[in-house]
């Protein structure tokens, strides 16, 4: 809701307007929104204590000063008994908006459970899931000017999509001046929700602000001055400065209750948590109600956010203007509080807590029954209706096990906890009867499917290692799809050979799987195999699922199998076999529709990351964008962080930095949720190696995303893990710490030889050996290293692994001297980038020869290399490699010198013919000079002439005389 300083206000009451003893929490407040959206300032403030202590009263106060300040300020708040409805504190607090909101952010379940006419792209998967976290952002930010405050009471009851969106927006905090402001209860915040808020405050983005005891002092000064100072002393003592409970009692000892035996201790009691003293206090204060007041306040306490005035009619049975005269008597008593949108709300939390527990269990049944009939007689979804009807369950009912199943179905792409929930449920109370076996299984795989997704991987496993047990041989579909779906679960634990055991086990069987299971079974063996670098012994596992698929007319199982082939080949390094296996599954995959695709959209990343080790990044990048399509609108959340970390790998080598940034931040928000160790450290490692080129020389968060990656990995072993080292290993080289960054890649290699690295990353690995050898000193290593990326790269026979090798070469040659070998080393490594698309490495092979090239006499040349290689980095937001260009401009271009626009489009080879012909020099005599052959020389000279529209080398070499010693002559 839009806060306009009267929501939650108190009422009745005026020591609860005042607020005591909070100045120094206030100040630090104020400090941050002066500073607020300035870089690297606070984005959140995280206020937390024990219940009563004063956390809604700051957050209120806080949320006034902001809007004094011009902020708009939205406010929501997290219900107990509401901790299954997803968003709902998002819900609320967007619930009132006087724009339009709630028609821009998809928080509700509708998000992915609008049905569709035929031929509309449904709104699921992935999309409903994360889509509300950019559409929120992008919200947020758009609110910015001049400010926004998100503040978000009671935060430790938030429903698990809600804490997801949280954790989201630390992470990534919208643009402009926006706060997050978070009040939560310490001891009962989910582990998940407290470790995004610690990252945030580590990281300086999170303020927190815990609440203690008031002052003594201070609070008999204001609250109970009117008392006399013993008493008053010995009710704050009894209080232990906690604000409500000192308020509680100084209401009651100005009322004339008997407050015998104060100074004792409050210990917690019941499921509300409520201290003992407190409790008996504020239950006291509801004994005067009469019959039909106590019944309307037990229906708001059970109908919680629905609490509107025509709902507490029709679920007590009470005229509208006995509710509405009732509902004046108890706001005038400070019990109810009325909101927006004609709710009504107790007083505290507390009070909520303590009426709902203290009401009898059987009219809290009939009142959340009534109230499920209600919302279902207006024709609200089901989704909307679960909660009541969860509540209303004393027993087996089918019809309200439909509506649970149909609600947990709505809510598995927007709320997959929720819904795992909702299935748990209806298990519950599913009857263990021979003619419910079927449906038990299929509820549980539905659940355990919801459970993985949702983060809960180790129950996931669990659950299905349970229902392969209970199939047995009467239902063996369900066995084997709940084998290919737990060795998911193994594998995301970390847990491949059990994966695999498991796999071969099934496959096994007499009689064996019919011939869609037998592919989908090797496929995961395949799978499997590549994580543990293991894939020769799932080699004919995928070739028997190719001519089982083939064989069965499967088409899609075909490609899927063919696409693993060639990834698996392309990861051993037998580039050839990974060809032709790609060649096959890209002829059967284009010629598919995507509904052909939708269950195996799985097939759609083996095959665009195959594309990406052979380097044919066009083709990766079209079945990257077709995959992302098809698992966004399908629902195949767990093959979108695959797929996004290959975009951010192709984006990153072809210079698209922000673009690459972008894809690994989305596939490592979804690694999280997932709950994947091993998968948010794979998503990491490539991210950190986007954020050490996008980001500035010196910058450390490519450090410290690479040694998260690491930890997240830690005890693992197989790709992933070696990736997530090697990536570290990088990071500390840049950072200046060449013997960190050479433990890493030779802890990740298994040895200097790297023999457990596969084939297809050696090269680049060495590369980056050689520079950590000869920043120790030991060039004889380096040599070492260099000499076996050599023999690697002609293994593999690609363009750019070529390259690397080359530029390792060109480091070792540049360090003992030979600066020409450096540069011919580096310009074909960059000729060889260049026509593999590869234009960040391009770039970088150029900033490195240009000053040698310049020491050599070849001054064009080098500020033609210069000038390419700053325009490709600045271009691509490769702030690395633009901060390198910097640095080493003064050695290639003095600072007078500008090339001008009619030689900017000429390549350093181009620049340097040009420079030559503008002496005098012939053809032939270029030629000599330049090491190339006279027709090279006649080709680049057509090529300048078209460039810089000059007709003739007379002219030629006006303009390059006219240009200045950068563009003309030899410096």
């Amino acid at each position: 809701m839009i806060d306009d300083g009267r929501a939650g206000a108190p009422v009745g009451d005026a020591d609860v307007e005042r607020l005591v003893g909070r100045t120094g929490e206030l100040d630090r407040f104020d400090a941050v929104l002066a500073h607020l959206g300035r870089t690297g300032a606070v984005s959140a403030v995280d206020i937390s204590g024990e219940p009563g202590i004063g956390k809604s009263r700051l957050l209120i106060e806080a949320c006034a000063r902001a809007r004094r300040a011009g902020f708009t300020v939205l406010r929501g708040r997290a219900t107990e008994y509401e901790q299954h409805v997803p968003f709902q504190v998002f819900t609320d607090a967007l619930a009132d908006a006087a724009f339009e909101t709630a028609a821009s952010v998809p928080l509700t379940a509708e998000a992915g459970a609008v049905p569709h006419q035929a031929g509309d792209a449904p709104d699921g998967g992935a999309a409903a899931r994360f889509g509300p976290r950019h559409a929120l952002a992008a919200l947020l930010t758009r609110l910015g000017d001049p400010g926004v405050v998100l503040a978000l009471d009671d935060l430790h009851w938030a429903d698990p999509a809600s804490r997801e969106l949280v954790d989201h927006l630390v992470r990534h905090p919208p643009r402009g001046r926006v706060l997050l402001i978070v009040a939560r209860r310490a001891r009962q915040t989910p582990t998940s929700l407290t470790a995004a808020l610690t990252r945030g405050i580590d990281a300086g983005a999170v303020l927190h602000l815990p609440l203690g005891p008031l002052p003594e002092q201070e609070s008999i000064r204001e609250l109970a001055g009117d008392l006399p100072a013993a008493r008053a002393g010995q009710l704050y003592a009894a209080s232990e400065g906690n604000p409500l409970y000192l308020r509680s009692l100084l209401h009651a000892y100005r009322g004339g209750a008997p407050l015998g035996g104060i100074g004792a201790h409050p210990d917690p009691v019941g499921p509300a948590g409520v201290p003992s003293g407190l409790a008996a206090l504020l239950l006291d204060e509801l004994s005067g109600l009469d019959d039909r007041q106590r019944r309307l306040v037990e229906a708001v306490a059970v109908l919680g956010d629905q609490a509107t005035t025509g709902m507490l009619t029709l679920v007590t049975d009470t005229p509208a203007p006995a509710v509405e005269k009732d509902t004046d008597a108890l706001t005038a008593r400070d019990v109810l509080r009325p909101g927006p949108g004609d709710r009504w709300a107790l007083r505290h939390p507390l009070v909520r807590a303590l009426v709902y527990e203290n009401t009898s269990p059987v009219r809290r049944t009939a009142l959340h029954r009534r109230a499920a009939r209600e919302l279902g007689d207006r024709g609200l979804p089901a989704a909307e209706r679960a909660h009541h009807v969860e509540r209303s369950l004393s027993g087996w009912d089918p019809e309200a096990a439909a509506l649970l199943s149909e609600a947990a179905e709505q809510f598995a792409s927007t709320a997959p906890a929720t819904a795992a929930h909702l299935l748990g449920v209806v298990l519950g109370h599913l009857p263990r009867t021979p003619d419910h076996t079927r449906r038990r299984g299929e509820l549980t795989l539905a659940r355990a499917r919801a459970l993985g997704v949702g983060g809960a991987l180790g129950e996931s496993r669990d659950l299905l290692h349970e229902l392969i047990e209970a199939s047995g041989e009467s239902h063996p579909d369900l066995r084997a799809e709940a084998v290919a779906q737990c060795a998911v679960m193994e594998r995301h634990l970390g847990h491949s050979p059990e994966a695999t055991a498991l796999l071969r086990r099934e496959l096994s069987r007499t009689p064996g799987p019919a011939p869609g299971q037998d592919v989908s079974l090797r496929l995961a063996l395949g799978m499997s195999a590549l994580l543990t670098a293991s894939y020769p012994e799932a080699r004919a596992d995928v070739a028997r699922a190719v001519a089982v698929a083939r064989a069965d007319g499967d088409a899609p199982g075909e490609a899927a199998a063919l696409a693993l082939a060639a990834l698996g080949e392309a990861y051993e390094g037998q580039t050839a076999a990974a060809a032709g296996f790609a060649d096959a599954a890209r002829a059967l995959t284009d010629a598919l529709t995507d509904p052909d695709l939708t269950e195996l959209c799985a097939s759609l990343v083996w095959l665009a990351w195959a594309e990406t080790l052979l380097e044919r990044y066009a083709d990766a990048e079209r079945h990257i964008t077709r995959g992302l399509d098809i698992a966004r609108r399908g629902g195949q959340l767990h093959v979108l962080p695959h797929l996004l970390t290959n975009r951010a790998f192709v984006c990153l080598h072809t210079c698209r930095l922000p673009a690459a940034l972008e894809a690994a931040e989305e596939a490592e928000a979804i690694a999280r949720a997932t709950g994947s160790a091993d998968l948010l450290g794979f998503t990491l490692a490539i991210k950190t190696l986007v954020l050490l080129i996008g980001r500035p020389l010196g910058d450390g968060s490519a450090l410290a995303t690479g040694e998260e990656a690491v930890a997240a990995v830690a005890g693992s072993k197989g790709w992933w893990a070696a990736l997530a080292w090697c990536m570290l290993g990088h990071a500390a080289l840049v950072n200046g710490d060449p013997y960190r960054a050479e433990q890493a890649i030779v802890t990740a290699g298994g040895g200097p030889e790297l023999p457990l690295l596969q084939p297809s990353i050696r090269p680049g690995q060495l590369d980056t050996l050689v520079g950590t050898a000869l920043a120790t000193g030991d060039p004889a290593k380096a040599g070492r290293w260099a000499r076996q990326a050599s023999r690697e790269a002609r293994r593999l026979g690609l363009g750019g692994q070529r390259a690397g090798a080359l530029r390792a070469e060109a480091t070792l040659a540049e360090h003992h001297g030979d600066a020409d070998k450096a540069v011919r080393l580096l310009d074909v490594a960059a000729q060889e980038y260049a026509r593999c698309g590869l234009t960040l490495w391009e770039a970088y092979c150029l900033l490195r020869a240009a000053p040698l090239v310049k020491r050599a006499g070849q001054g064009p040349r080098a500020a033609a290399m210069w000038q390419r290689a700053h325009r490709i980095a600045t271009d691509g937001g490769a702030r690395l490699l633009v901060d390198l260009a910097g640095l080493a401009r003064p050695q290639v271009i003095p600072d007078t010198a500008v090339l001008p626009p009619e030689l900017a489009d000429l390549t350093p080879r181009e620049l340097d013919i040009a420079g030559l012909v503008a002496e005098g020099l012939s053809n032939q005599a270029v030629a000599a000079r330049l090491h190339l052959s006279p027709r090279t020389v006649e080709t680049h000279l057509s090529s300048i002439y078209r460039k810089t529209s000059v007709p003739s080398r007379s002219a030629l070499a006006v303009l390059m005389t006219r240009s200045g010693p950068t563009s003309g002559g030899r410096a």
